[in-house]
């Protein structure tokens, strides 16, 4: 009876005007650590399409950046079965930050997701496809060129974009996969890897834009004289399938030269390769057609990548303190949230905004320890459900050690009274 009134809530939510509150419950628990990873942007939704299963993975070591002989469990988490937990797969390509790259199979998303792993012999990063229904991998995308992997699935379906991870293992430790095959070493601007788009269907494996292009690209923008060893991270395919936003990155981890965090757009095609002239901070996220939400200027805009402009803005300073932190839109457009760390507390928070009327709730600090920073750090990483009232977040259990997984629900105050 209990379980049928909370479903009941939870599907109903507040309505428009009306005041909401969020109710937090510990999804899973210790000792094992268990976390999504990535944010959920662009689409990268934790449940499966039919809402059954939650996705996520499963370790006992965290105490430095995994390798390949530090796999971890790929777990599906049964909301119809109390949350029981059963392991279907492992991986030996996965860090702390951005996990292995879930994403749900948008033309199959009840029982198809993509993780990465990598090839035990070769060392060499691969994208599997699993299906649940099969209880087995369904296909292995690799390449006998340049060895990439999943970074994002368009959000319509039909392909993903793919990059080096063990490059950016070498320049970006803390988002790429140590120990794993490196071929572009010593190149500070190959002309055989960049941005890869890989047909789901077809396996093709197409590259988009190199760092040969993206270089000379840079230097044509008047800010850098020299250009360091680059490499790429955040590829976020939009709502429509006709764009993908991108960061070119050089410079960091102490490497030489300056540093570069440059973001461009491009079509889905490589062509219109356009660098945005400002710089939209954060983890920016996808928001209807060619807008983007992110940060400028300490303030959560909405902006037009076509135009190069601010065309809106969600809230102001008061309701986002932190307009860089990990933002989210639900998958309606309606509701957004962004989660940002507060190093003095040690503790990540989340504040959710309905658009419609500008209502919001900031959530209770979430304990993140001192994973605020560093190999290991524990990002807020927000992830919607496809029922727009949920909100799957990581954090440090009571217990002090283990990192579990939370659910946050969008609940009216006249619904929890």
């Amino acid at each position: 009876m209990k379980v049928f009134l909370y479903l009941t809530l939870i599907l109903i939510g507040p309505v428009l005007g009306e005041p909401f509150e969020i109710k937090v419950r510990q999804l899973t628990k210790g000792p094992a650590t268990h976390f999504f990873g990535y944010i959920g942007h662009v689409g990268n939704v934790p449940w499966s399409g039919d809402g059954r299963y939650i996705l996520a993975m499963r370790t006992t070591m965290l105490d430095h950046l995994p390798g390949a002989d530090d796999p971890a469990e790929i777990i599906l988490i049964d909301t119809q079965k109390d949350d029981a937990i059963e392991v279907v797969d492992e991986t030996r390509a996965w860090n702390p930050q951005q996990g292995t790259m879930f994403y749900w199979n948008p033309h199959v998303p009840d029982t198809q997701f993509f993780f990465n792993d990598r090839d035990r012999e070769t060392g060499r990063v691969i994208t599997v496809l699993y299906d649940i229904k099969k209880r087995e991998r369904v296909r292995v995308y690799r390449d006998k060129g340049m060895a990439v992997a999943n970074s994002g699935v368009a959000q319509k379906g039909g392909h993903f974009y793919a990059i080096n991870y063990a490059r950016m293992a070498r320049l970006r430790k803390v988002t790429g996969y140590a120990g794993t095959t490196d071929e572009t070493e010593g190149l500070a601007h190959p002309k055989n890897d960049g941005v890869f788009k890989i047909g789901i269907e077809s396996g093709e494996q197409k590259l988009l834009v190199s760092f040969h292009q993206l270089a000379e690209a840079l230097r044509t923008t008047g800010k850098y004289t020299k250009v360091p060893a680059l490499f790429i991270n955040h590829t976020l395919a939009n709502r429509e399938n006709d764009r993908v936003f991108f960061f070119v990155r050089g410079g960091w981890d102490g490497h030489e030269g300056p540093k570069v965090n440059q973001g461009f757009v491009m079509r889905p095609d490589g062509s219109e390769l356009t660098a945005i002239q400002d710089h939209v901070g954060g983890h920016p996220e996808w928001d209807a057609g060619h807008r983007m939400i992110g940060h400028i200027d300490r303030k959560q805009v909405i902006y037009d990548v076509d135009r190069q402009e601010i065309v809106g803005q969600l809230g102001n300073p008061n309701i986002f303190p932190n307009p860089e932190g990990d933002v989210a839109l639900s998958p309606d457009g309606e509701w957004f949230v962004n989660g940002f760390k507060h190093r003095k507390t040690k503790s990540s928070y989340y504040v959710v905004y309905r658009r419609s009327d500008g209502v919001s709730v900031r959530s209770t600090g979430f304990n993140i320890g001192n994973l605020a920073s560093g190999d290991l750090r524990q990002d807020p990483s927000p992830c919607w459900n496809r029922s727009n009232n949920q909100i799957l977040v990581p954090a440090i259990a009571k217990d002090g050690k283990s990192r579990q997984l939370f659910v946050l629900t969008i609940v009216s105050d006249s619904e929890s009274r």
